[in-house]
């Protein structure tokens, strides 16, 4: 063999074998297969013991379409770090992120997630003066030209549109104030609040249209889980799984047992996976009216949708269909200390 012909076969056989190893100790990219249709808890205040921690608080990742969507952030940014390590998930490769509401357990792990994928677009509901930014014309205030220009707004010449600041100038956040479809087949519901304690408050609910009927994620429900399982209805009338916090928290068992069976009877929701703020009469209920077709949400558990979907276990680990009483002393601990207390017993003491 020629001495060039040698030199040129061993580069080539180097270059090889460096990019082998390359291959080896680079991470594997975080992406979500095409035909994977999952949801994987991250955050809530029960859960069997694990390398999570449990937390008041709601976050889910949703992998559906080959796109990978976290769905609000929970209460404490060292808290989701967390959760999502012990979980193997990579927030900083996600399609996009929902905000559903501007409460503090649902948005407090947002300075984390800024901190690992700060370009990130987060779909967030758009209010008047919102954490999230907002505008508004500038018509919507009374102006009085008797005045001399140092004691009117901007000198008596406003900006046509007033844009107000984020509570996070960097973010990439696009604010949603009606029901939009922001992907094939993944919508977002908007509605704005009507109960006391959280009068006028808007929040986002994540409905994806699939082959087997509406999948609907809910941060809190403020609204009314009838009311949101009601508008993704108009979407398709076939609701197959609702998951999330269904704001029960401290209702009577009279308008809990007139929730479940609506969700029951009225809409014909196939399957729930109730969490977060949905209150342990609720669960009691549910799990009573929907047997089978209710499936525990606890701290962790991941979902594999489909026409019959269901928990996955990890490793070595029973699927749970309730909480067991160590889960139901840390969800009450958790419960008492928290502002869903506070706001679900301002609505409860209103009725």
């Amino acid at each position: 063999m020629k001495a060039k012909s040698w030199v040129a076969c061993f580069v080539a056989a180097l270059a090889m074998l460096l990019a082998g190893c390359a291959a080896m100790t680079s991470p594997p990219a975080t992406r979500a297969e095409p035909g994977k249709a999952q949801i994987t808890v991250l955050y809530d205040a029960f859960g069997k013991s694990s390398a999570m921690q449990k937390d008041w608080g709601y976050a889910a990742l949703i992998e559906y379409g080959g796109k990978r969507i976290l769905f609000d952030t929970g209460n404490n940014g060292d808290t989701l770090a967390q959760n999502a390590k012990a979980k193997g998930i990579d927030l900083a490769n996600l399609d996009f992120v929902v905000m559903s509401h501007r409460h503090g357990d649902h948005m407090g792990g947002m300075a984390y997630l800024l901190s690992v994928n700060p370009k990130v677009k987060i779909y967030a509901p758009k209010e008047g003066f919102g954490v999230y930014g907002a505008d508004l014309p500038s018509a919507f205030y009374r102006k009085d030209a008797s005045l001399p220009p140092e004691q009117r707004y901007y000198d008596g010449a406003p900006p046509a549109v007033m844009r107000f600041g984020a509570a996070w100038p960097g973010a990439n956040f696009q604010l949603i104030d009606k029901t939009t479809e922001i992907a094939p087949g993944i919508h977002l519901i908007a509605l704005v609040s009507d109960k006391p304690g959280t009068l006028e408050l808007r929040e986002l609910s994540l409905a994806i249209n699939t082959p087997d009927g509406m999948v609907i994620v809910v941060g809190c429900s403020h609204p009314g889980i009838e009311k949101i399982v009601e508008a993704a209805a108009k979407i398709n009338p076939r609701i197959h799984f609702v998951a999330g916090g269904f704001h029960l928290v401290v209702s009577k068992d009279e308008d809990i047992e007139k929730i479940v069976t609506a969700l029951r009877d009225t809409f014909k929701v196939a399957y729930v996976a109730p969490g977060h703020c949905t209150g342990e009469p609720t669960f009691t209920a549910l799990k009573k009216s929907f047997g089978d077709r209710y499936l525990y949400a606890g701290l962790g558990t991941s979902f594999a949708l489909g026409a019959t979907p269901r928990a996955i276990a990890g490793a070595g680990q029973d699927v749970p269909t309730a909480m067991d009483e160590d889960e139901l002393r840390s969800y009450r601990t958790l419960l008492a200390n928290s502002d869903d207390h506070e706001h679900s017993l301002l609505a409860y003491d209103a009725h």
